[in-house]
């Protein structure tokens, strides 16, 4: 029988052992996407946007901005769920390989240290305004953009809460 739960966390990895597993992907042949993200109240949006970046190589991680970091970026009352709630959640789908941490407002450390073979970002980005684009580029790899749903966000979620 298998064990569901030792899965799930193995695929919430620190930098060091990520970079390791990144390198035996790649040796492999294996093409490695990046994404990043708060995922605060993870919704269909998120579900799509994370679906169609993972069929864009063989395997898909997630740089997911840390509780300090969303703060910060968000203001003090974000994020609603915790760094290992979202982490867990993300880690969860089927289709997501690994979910790593980071606690700068940027995930530029995390793209320069993986250098993953596609980047991908929101369409409200322009490539040449994605952090860590110059880096993949430099490096042989793609960035590309995705639609989002309209009308999703974890922000418009929390207001509809509110007004209740």
């Amino acid at each position: 029988m298998r064990n569901i739960e030792q899965t799930l966390f193995s695929k919430i990895s620190e930098l060091s052992s990520l970079q390791n597993l990144v390198n035996e992907w790649k040796s492999e042949g294996k093409k490695v996407v990046f994404t990043n993200g708060v995922f605060d109240l993870v919704h269909i949006g998120h579900l799509t946007y994370l679906s169609k970046a993972a069929e864009l190589g063989d395997k898909l991680i997630i740089g997911l901005n840390s509780d300090s970091s969303v703060k910060r970026i968000k203001g003090e009352s974000r994020p609603i769920n915790n760094q290992n709630s979202r982490a867990a959640l993300l880690a969860s789908f089927f289709f997501v390989d690994a979910v790593v941490l980071f606690e700068e407002d940027t995930p530029l450390n995390l793209i320069s240290a993986l250098l993953p073979d596609v980047l991908i970002k929101g369409a409200d980005y322009s490539i040449e305004n994605i952090v860590g684009a110059k880096e993949v580029i430099a490096n042989g790899g793609e960035v590309k953009t995705i639609t989002f749903v309209e009308g999703y966000s974890s922000t418009s979620i929390i207001q509809k809460i509110q007004q209740k």
